[in-house]
């Protein structure tokens, strides 16, 4: 993994400043230790940090063709890359290194913008072409690798892989969004292609950016989009040899490296299911990393051992007392933007005691998206069951009436917690999805949102983020609908990035076979049936891994990464919240009711009403205003 940087003249006359560009590619200094890299000629600035995986000896960057006029800085990893190089040396390319990085300058000669169906793998990259005065930039299929940019106002373009790197340049407009404001306390994050800044952005996933000298900055181009086209039928059985086949192979192809490899092993699924098929290519033993919780709600370390034990990987567990709430302000300094996920901090921790025995490390991140794992995939299909039968004209005003009086009871058992589910069902589909993963829901932010805010929203609510995701939908079926929502935004805005910049942190390259785009691709066109079946989600999966994996650990209930920020709010972290979040800092912004806020933390603590999610999005934004913005 590496980091990269840029600037790029649009009139291609105005020279390049060095020391910023260096001041700029240092910031990302953590996510490539080992050497790095500048090179500026007229109108362009290239930087880079570079973590050594594949061919250590070579392979520095900026890397260039044979004549020098086509450079290129890359943060990824090319796992065909060897396929391609062949290729490219049959059409008459020349390589000086045995690197992925090296296929990508060539690929651009050979096939232009369409380079980037060639690859298979993670990847943001930019390329400049002198001859052709062009600049082009492309991040991979899933959005694992991140990539910002802003045009700014004195002409120039900038991009890097972290947007701590953009805040550097003293032209960077540093006005926060309010559109940004409203899709994080929305999400928990900030999906693609906002930030939250009005003039940096995010390029989207399976997406690339063509710029020319002397041209406007042109929309991005969509390449690659989850198909959901459905695969040639067969029988359960076959299926399941076709689906561990395919992974297999996806896990294989991402063991290459010259380094040091493991894989984390949380005790779960994916995670197990990664480590199994490792352990059967692999002559020696696997490395796998755990981490264990003193709470016992939050352990899965018996269910790791288990798979360990049956593997005989060489494993190693570090216990993370559940009071880890030190992190805060290094979160906000991490992710440079506000984000609300809570299990940052135990995704941090077994980065960094990966870190301490393996530079590459295997994930079994999307195996949720993939097989529709999350328990709301479970209770969207049984809120359809009723929403679908039923007209809108009755179902709304019935349901609606329901959920407005229902009483909302946090404290009573989930069968008589009906007040959410009841104002979902009288929601169209996807806006009941949307209402399902609201971190806070549009009353509450109604609430929380000053006047002052709500006149600069205009009406803009986050559910267009959906909105545009449904209309270019490449299914209808209800659940690859949500499936298909969650690889657009909760994938990459969230999960992804929590992976990406926990481990960039600790000079860490994570590898995802799960998200390998043809095993997406191929499961995406199975019958969703097969994927929930009954009450029974990722179905397929798990009876394709009953040969390799106990049945302890396939079929137990879901228990995720969470820590117990509930109690935190109420007890450890009672002052700090309080100060925090009625501190002048968050409401001198102007963006908050401040009456609202302080009835939050009184409520909370008090134990009248159950606050977590808002309160620590509202920690973590303060703590973003502190330390970063």
């Amino acid at each position: 993994m590496c980091g990269i940087v840029g600037i790029f003249d649009l009139s291609g006359a105005d020279s390049i400043n060095s020391e910023l560009l260096h001041q700029m590619n240092e910031t990302q200094f953590h996510r490539g230790p080992d050497e790095g890299g500048i090179h500026i000629e007229a109108g362009v600035g290239f930087g880079h940090r570079r973590l050594s995986i594949i061919d250590l000896a070579s392979g520095q960057q900026p890397l260039f063709n044979e004549d020098g006029s086509v450079v290129v800085t890359y943060n990824g990893e090319i796992y065909n890359f060897q396929e391609l190089m062949k290729e490219l040396e049959d059409a008459g390319h020349i390589f000086k290194t045995h690197c992925d990085t090296e296929v990508i300058v060539h690929a651009w000669e050979q096939w232009g913008e369409g380079c980037v169906d060639k690859f298979r793998g993670m990847f943001a990259f930019a390329v400049w072409d002198r001859n052709k005065k062009t600049l082009f930039i492309g991040r991979d299929r899933l959005g694992i690798k991140p990539l910002y940019y802003a045009e700014l106002d004195n002409g120039q373009f900038i991009f890097s892989s972290e947007l701590k790197a953009l805040y550097v340049h003293p032209k960077l407009n540093k006005e926060i969004d309010p559109y940004a404001v409203e899709d994080y306390f929305s999400f928990g994050y900030i999906p693609d292609p906002r930030t939250i800044l009005k003039q940096a952005k995010k390029l989207p996933p399976g997406h690339t950016l063509t710029l020319h000298v002397g041209k406007a900055v042109p929309e991005p181009r969509e390449y690659w989009d989850v198909p959901f086209s459905p695969v040639a039928s067969g029988s359960e059985e076959e299926l399941s040899s076709e689906l561990i086949s395919k992974l297999q192979e996806a896990v294989q192809i991402r063991m290459i490296a010259e380094v040091p490899l493991g894989a984390f092993l949380s005790g779960g699924i994916d995670s197990s299911a990664v480590v199994a098929l490792m352990a059967q290519q692999s002559s020696d033993p696997v490395n796998t990393c755990s981490i264990g919780f003193g709470d016992p709600k939050y352990n899965e370390t018996e269910f790791a051992q288990l798979v360990a034990d049956r593997y005989r990987t060489n494993h190693h567990l570090d216990i993370v007392e559940p009071n880890d709430y030190n992190l805060l302000d290094t979160l906000s300094g991490l992710y440079d933007e506000p984000y609300a996920d809570s299990s940052a901090i135990p995704t941090y921790r077994v980065c960094e005691l990966a870190k301490k025995r393996v530079t590459v490390a295997l994930s079994g991140d999307g195996g949720d998206e993939n097989f529709a794992g999350y328990r709301r995939h479970r209770w969207h299909m049984l809120e359809e069951k009723v929403r679908g039968p039923m007209p809108g004209l009755l179902r709304r005003p019935v349901f609606g009436l329901l959920g407005r009086y229902y009483p909302k009871l946090d404290w009573a058992p989930k069968l008589l917690r009906a007040k959410t589910t009841f104002q979902a069902i009288a929601r169209d589909s996807y806006s009941a999805y949307m209402h399902s993963v609201s971190f806070i829901s549009d009353q509450h932010r109604d609430r929380l949102f000053s006047d002052t805010l709500k006149r600069e929203l205009n009406g803009y609510q986050s559910s267009e983020v959906f909105e545009s995701y449904v209309k270019k939908a490449p299914t209808d079926h209800p659940l690859s609908l949500i499936q298909y929502l969650d690889m657009k935004t909760y994938l990459p805005g969230d999960i992804l990035t929590k992976v990406d910049r926990a481990s960039m942190a600790h000079a860490l390259e994570v590898r995802v076979p799960i998200l390998d785009h043809k095993f997406v691709e191929w499961v995406s066109g199975l019958n969703p049936d097969l994927k929930l079946q009954g009450r029974e989600g990722k179905y397929i999966f798990k009876k394709s891994l009953e040969k390799y994996l106990p049945d302890d650990v396939l079929y137990r209930p879901k228990m995720g990464f969470g820590v117990p920020i509930s109690s935190w709010f109420r007890n450890e972290l009672k002052d700090r919240v309080r100060e925090s979040i009625l501190s002048e800092r968050l409401m001198d912004t102007g963006f908050f009711d401040n009456g609202y806020l302080e009835r939050l933390v009184n409520d909370h603590q008090s134990g009248k009403s159950e606050h977590s999610a808002a309160l620590w999005s509202l920690l973590m934004f303060e703590s973003f205003l502190r330390n970063v913005h």
